[in-house]
């Protein structure tokens, strides 16, 4: 017995080793959700301007001499057009030069964060005559601060990682995980949904479309871990794993928005599930749809994605069964 212990204690990893891999682990986590957060400031963040050119001119350089490559300016006509603008989700906010009195107009609901900067942004434009400033698409009452929505975003990675942790475990057949999958996906779209909206008061608009915005990306998520462990097994579940939670979660821009991570890091966000599910919540629950066409369409790629996977998965399994029927000795 004593001989089969020492055997089992020398094919344990050194203390040492598991010291060090257990740092590194902990350095990558802090990296992934600390960094974004750490670096984040507007870069070409769209913002309209509406007034006569000279002086739509002088603010567009007075805002690059202050944030170089903080802002993509889009002149305006006027401030109907800037409205315009915000609630079809193609700038994050205003700015309304009227020689009277000069307004600041932003929509929290796209972006809290954003919407504070420009009220910072605001009292030094014009500090003799401070400009008024306007909430456009505010947020709800009952979550003034978009806590809710931004809390959102880590249940909701975690709801696709544990569903295909959970069935691979649990469900021995491959079409059953799937239809296990979608099925969770669906209650756990209405689940989240009536959450958000009903309890924490932190979504608005349509009930379904909110939830099934959710249900996409839950769905999305764990089809396609299914599928990378039907392929590679257990390391196809934690590299999908790994990539949703350390890419997906940190980059989804949800605490504050895309433009505001970064360099090239939102845009990667946006590519990715819960990127992409957050500006599509943000969208169906305050814009009307405005905006969600694009987060929807990477949506519906990650699950046609998560299929091809499972249908690649699937057909592996068979030639492996095939293989081994082949392979048995004919008896007499």
């Amino acid at each position: 017995m004593s001989a089969e212990v020492h055997a089992a204690e020398r094919r344990r990893p050194p203390l040492v080793a598991v010291i060090t891999l257990l740092t590194a682990l902990l350095t990558v986590l802090l990296i992934a959700f600390a960094w974004p957060a750490a670096r984040s400031e507007p870069r070409d963040l769209p913002l309209a301007v509406a007034g006569p050119a000279p002086a739509v001119q002088q603010v567009t350089t007075g805002l690059d001499q202050a944030m170089p490559g903080g802002f993509e300016i889009t002149a305006v006509p006027d401030r109907a057009a800037a409205v315009q603008k915000i609630q079809d989700r193609d700038v994050y906010g205003a700015i309304v030069l009227d020689a009277a009195q000069p307004e600041v107009l932003t929509a929290s609901a796209g972006g809290p964060v954003v919407a504070q900067l420009l009220t910072q942004m605001s009292a030094r434009l014009s500090p003799e005559n401070p400009p008024k400033v306007t909430d456009v698409v505010p947020l709800p009452q009952d979550d003034p601060r978009g806590a809710g929505l931004a809390a959102g975003a880590l249940p909701l990675v975690l709801g696709g990682i544990i569903a295909a942790g959970a069935l691979t475990q649990l469900v021995r057949s491959g079409s059953r995980r799937m239809i296990g999958a979608v099925a969770f996906a669906i209650t756990g779209g209405l689940a989240l949904a009536a959450v958000l909206q009903y309890w924490l008061g932190s979504l608005e608009g349509s009930y379904l479309g909110t939830a099934g915005v959710i249900a996409m990306s839950i769905s999305a998520i764990s089809l396609t871990l299914l599928g990378l462990e039907w392929l590679l097994g257990t390391a196809g579940l934690a590299l999908g794993g790994a990539v949703m939670m350390l890419l997906g979660n940190p980059l989804s821009g949800m605490t504050s928005a895309p433009e505001m991570l970064p360099s090239g890091w939102g845009t990667l966000g946006q590519l990715l599930p819960p990127g992409a599910a957050g500006t599509a919540l943000r969208s169906v629950s305050f814009f009307d749809g405005a905006g969600a066409a694009r987060p929807l369409v990477v949506l519906s790629c990650w699950l046609i994605a998560g299929f091809a996977l499972c249908a690649l998965g699937a057909m592996k399994s068979q030639h492996a069964v095939q293989a081994r029927h082949e392979a048995k000795p004919v008896t007499a």
